[in-house]
């Protein structure tokens, strides 16, 4: 139960408090829509600041702070609000400030059972809303359901390699680097592959630091929220996958293989009880599964998927080397990823003799591109067997657009295989992340 008098203070020092500076997101939202913005996505991404990133918006329209109400669920003076409440903040809200046109956002509602009845009800009655749901307890599929289509949700994954150098105050002009600023950039570059893109850890002075703080979003965001959401009495077994999964990540992965070798470890645990112990990493927002390419989606669903985190900062709990080739493929998923258009598909292509293309980007039955990621393009052999995946992956499904993302090496070169010539690019990951 809220109690008034802290609830008046919570709502009075946010109109009096100044909005934190911040780094401006890049996530494009609609702006000219009556529907509830929710903005979903892994924890410590930046998701509370993005409101924060909204509302400076509005007040640079004209829209005064008194139309805005801002609720944070994981306030202490708002925790054990009760649905029913929620629409008792707001008329405390209204005693304080007679406002007809009120802007609402909601922080993390997760914690409050049945908060999308009065979510639902503040909606019809015209409120402009806002969410915010981290990977515990408030998931797209299920904003979408509680809300039965009054929503569009935008997913928020740690910062981009453009946001990281913003971050560190880093400004290169891609068109004239130095050979000085062309090393810098490509340490940088290490730096993003080694310790990821949460705000926090890129502001930690210290390695030792940055790994320690995500150690603890690994706690929070994994182990404490999949257990406690899922009410999983086997966490070893969840923290065993988990550790699996980090693993494996940029390679495929088979439950039934797992699941053998959990069996000769004599550890129980049936495979539909995988697969959904899967299913809850996916839905927390700290692994992706990509699928196999198929024009048919039967048969896609059947086939094996390859995982990716969201952040490769997780994999420095795990590691026993540099790992730089997947870390590369990893950061391409998620930049891929955030820029992904509506009906736009994200695969990956391969063949009978085991041939691989990275990532078929595929719309409306078409492929549109294919891109490979190769950190050693140098190596004649690893170059060889990139290119001819790739031409033989064009030939079969029809697509001109071939690309290979390097970590340093910029071409365009005809090559031919058996009669397939196709012309391919060769672009500098620090490049293709930066356009």
């Amino acid at each position: 139960m809220i109690n008034n008098e802290q609830v008046k203070e919570y709502i009075a020092d946010f109109q009096k408090r100044e909005l934190p500076e911040l780094v401006e997101r890049k996530l494009e939202i609609a702006t000219e829509t009556e529907k509830i913005i929710t903005i979903i996505g892994p924890r410590r991404a930046g998701k509370t600041y993005f409101l924060f990133q909204i509302m400076k918006k509005l007040l640079k329209s004209g829209v005064r702070k008194e139309q805005i109400l801002y609720l944070n669920f994981e306030d202490p003076r708002l925790t054990n609000a009760s649905f029913e409440e929620i629409k008792e903040i707001i008329k405390l809200y209204w005693q304080m400030y007679n406002e007809k046109q009120v802007y609402l956002f909601i922080d993390e509602p997760q914690s409050i059972d049945k908060w999308e009845s009065a979510v639902r009800g503040l909606y019809d009655e015209g409120f402009k809303i806002y969410i915010t749901g981290s990977s515990s307890k408030l998931l797209s599929r299920e904003i979408a359901t509680s809300l039965r289509g009054r929503s569009l949700s935008y997913l928020m994954l740690p910062f981009s390699f453009k946001e990281f150098l913003q971050i560190k105050d880093k400004n290169f002009d891609i068109g004239k680097l130095s050979s000085k600023e062309k090393s810098e950039l490509l340490g940088l570059l290490e730096e993003f592959f080694d310790f990821g893109s949460f705000p926090e850890v890129i502001k930690a002075p210290r390695d030792e630091d940055k790994i320690k703080i995500i150690e603890s979003y690994f706690e929070l965001a994994v182990f404490k929220d999949i257990i406690e959401r899922y009410h999983i009495k086997n966490s070893k077994l969840i923290k065993w996958l988990i550790k699996s999964v980090i693993s494996s990540f940029s390679n495929e992965v088979s439950i039934n293989k797992i699941y053998q070798i959990l069996k000769s470890q004599n550890i129980k645990a049936s495979k539909n009880t995988l697969y959904s112990y899967f299913s809850f990493l996916e839905d927390s927002f700290f692994a992706f599964s990509v699928p196999k390419f198929s024009f048919s989606e039967r048969k896609k669903d059947l086939l094996s998927n390859k995982i990716y985190v969201s952040d490769t900062g997780f994999v420095k709990l795990i590691e026993s080397s540099r790992e730089s080739g997947k870390k590369m493929e990893n950061a391409v998923f998620l930049e891929l990823l955030r820029n992904k258009k509506t009906l736009e598909e994200i695969n990956f292509w391969k063949n009978q003799q085991g041939q691989e293309v990275d990532f078929v980007l595929s719309g409306q039955k078409k492929v549109k591109s294919l891109v490979q990621a190769c950190y050693d393009i140098n190596n004649l052999d690893t170059k060889k067997r990139e290119i001819i995946s790739l031409l033989n992956a064009g030939k079969e499904l029809k697509c001109k657009n071939l690309i290979i993302l390097t970590f340093d090496y910029e071409k365009e070169e005809e090559h031919e295989w058996f009669g397939n010539k196709r012309k391919i690019k060769f672009i500098p990951l620090w490049k293709w992340l930066l356009s």
